[in-house]
């Protein structure tokens, strides 16, 4: 056993008489003596139940919890939506409008454990080889950096005898570059491999915890147990995920750039400022991960949905009577909402059931808005051909990236900012910059309004076109993907769902439509006919398939859910 501490027999324990437990009963969870084994294995109720010698009896490393963590009763339903096992409580208050709803005891029935256990090794096995892959192939980039190092010192000796008076202290310079560049890297490299090895424990204790579960718990502990282990081994997926797009998984190269004119500045020393610029270049590796580190549920497999299965309905309408006009509009990762009004620049704080909270101390004329992380958003100004940086947490600025044209629609992805740019002769631009400001990409596209709305994802941008009565998507290198205009009466704010559909408010019909990932199809989800007028603005709850959609003059948020049957 793994404890030394005697486990008591259960009936007897009941009846108040201490007696040591000689067998283990997996669907009771309950040690039983000799005496109560045999009525255990005699009574018609019990007689199938599965029972082990209690010395090979192992307790699983943590205990596998049947009630909901919420409410405190017991996971007695499933919810096929969400993926996740629920109480009644649960389906009253947060799966009312989810369809399909089971017996979790018929769920477990069917479930074949093994198969979701061999399906969470998979998993295991493949982060465990991207980590130590990744973990191998930086400690070999710290050698071939040092290397590379050693080189360009070298390379700088090579013509120190030409450049006598001026050399020591460009010697000086260069090496001092080159090696806070080094410390930088290599620290930043290193911090890096224990984050990866904290990461491999954590999912080797997980894998360890899973052998337990399947082996050694009722049927319910190990759906239970394997469903646990499964949303932690998402986390540990979307870890792997955000690696590749994660600069410190990239492998660094240091390098310098010679100058072109030193022969001619040879004979002028005494101007020589600098022998060469030291940078570090990123090139991506290659993981060849053996197999897919997405998630898969356990029970049922999310995939692309078919638009003609989805249905929309308002849940509440909020009067909120801002009564200006809204151009932006998003919901925060912990469920509240940011409205920003057109005309003012005014930036206000919704609680998550639509209760106006604060409006934002940020001066200047706002006009869109995107979220960073928890605690930072991002906001455009046209008039001031600014992006804002805001940390909501201090309420204060902490970064202005100034711009050359007038700044309108943001949105953020892979650890940049898509922002729709306007010159002076009407010239659309979307701009993809890094968060210091630096231009990644720029990708001109035909627009016949501003761009006022967009959608950064997966290297592409998404956009409407409120005059031209049509919405694009086009890829990073500004490849028109497809065009949208059917039935489009004045498309402006849109959002995407987990599937990669768009979700578009089209102001001028008063519907809610979507279209879907390929720009193929289309349906109107909801329509004046529903209570709708002239929404403007539509944005999910993060991760949820809930959210707020805005009319133009903010009047009302409406609070919707999206079904997918």
């Amino acid at each position: 056993m793994a404890s030394s501490k005697p486990i008591p027999c259960g009936p007897c324990q009941e009846g108040k008489v201490n007696t040591k437990a000689e067998y283990w009963c997996y669907n009771c969870d309950v040690g039983l003596c000799s005496t109560c084994s045999g009525h255990h294995k005699r009574s018609k109720a019990t007689r199938d139940h599965k029972t082990i010698d209690v010395k090979s009896y192992k307790p699983p490393i943590r205990a596998i919890k049947t009630e909901c963590d919420k409410h405190g009763q017991q996971l007695n339903l499933y919810c096929p939506s969400h993926l996740m096992p629920c109480c009644d409580e649960c389906i009253s208050t947060n799966h009312s409008k989810c369809t399909g709803i089971k017996s979790l005891a018929a769920v477990v029935e069917k479930t074949k454990i093994e198969k979701s256990k061999e399906s969470v090794e998979k998993d295991i096995t493949s982060i465990l080889h991207v980590l130590d892959k990744m973990g191998n192939n930086k400690s070999i980039n710290i050698q071939t950096g040092k290397q590379q190092c050693e080189n360009i010192k070298k390379s700088f000796h090579k013509i120190r005898e030409k450049m006598i008076k001026h050399l020591d202290h460009l010697e000086k310079k260069l090496c001092q570059e080159t090696d806070n560049l080094w410390d930088q890297e290599t620290s930043t490299a290193r911090d890096f491999i224990t984050e990866i090895e904290k990461k491999k424990t954590n999912v080797q204790k997980m894998q360890e915890h899973l052998l337990s579960v399947t082996t050694q718990s009722s049927k319910l502990q190990s759906f239970l147990g394997v469903h646990q282990i499964e949303q932690q081994i998402h986390q540990c997926q979307q870890y792997v995920e955000d690696l590749e797009n994660d600069d410190r998984a990239k492998e660094f190269c240091i390098k310098m750039t010679k100058k072109n004119e030193i022969k001619n500045i040879l004979q002028q020393l005494g101007s020589l400022e600098s022998i060469g610029d030291v940078t570090v270049v990123k090139t991506e590796t290659d993981l060849n991960r053996e197999t897919s580190v997405r998630r898969k549920a356990q029970v049922e497999s999310r995939v692309q949905s078919n638009i003609n299965n989805m249905t929309m309905n308002i849940e509440t309408k909020i009067e909120i009577n801002i009564e200006k006009v809204i151009s932006d509009m998003i919901c925060l990762m912990d469920g509240r909402v940011i409205e920003v009004k057109e005309k003012t620049g005014e930036v206000n704080l919704f609680t998550s059931d639509g209760k106006l909270q604060k409006q934002l101390p940020i001066p200047g004329g706002a006009f869109s808005v995107t979220q960073i992380n928890q605690n930072t958003i991002a906001i455009t100004y046209p008039g001031e051909r600014a992006i804002k940086i805001f940390n909501m947490e201090n309420e204060t600025v902490t970064k202005v990236i100034t711009l050359d044209k007038y700044c309108y629609g943001l949105s953020f992805s892979n650890n940049s900012l898509a922002v729709g740019l306007i010159n002076d002769d009407y010239d659309n631009e979307i701009r993809i910059i890094d968060l210091e400001g630096k231009q990644l990409k720029s990708i001109p596209v035909e627009c016949e309004s501003f761009l006022y709305n967009l959608v950064y994802c997966n290297d592409r941008v998404i956009y409407s076109d409120y005059s031209g009565k049509a919405v694009y998507c086009v890829d990073g290198s500004g490849k028109q993907i497809w065009q949208y205009t059917q039935d489009l009466k004045g498309p402006w704010g849109l959002c995407t769902d987990t599937y990669g559909n768009i979700i578009v408010a089209d102001y001028y019909s008063d519907r809610i439509i979507v279209i879907s990932k390929d720009g193929q199809d289309s349906k109107v989800l909801i329509s004046k006919e529903d209570g709708l007028v002239g929404p403007k603005c539509i944005c999910f709850k993060h991760n949820e398939s809930s959210g707020f959609i805005c009319d133009y003059n903010g009047t009302y948020l409406a609070k919707f859910n999206l079904v997918v049957r």
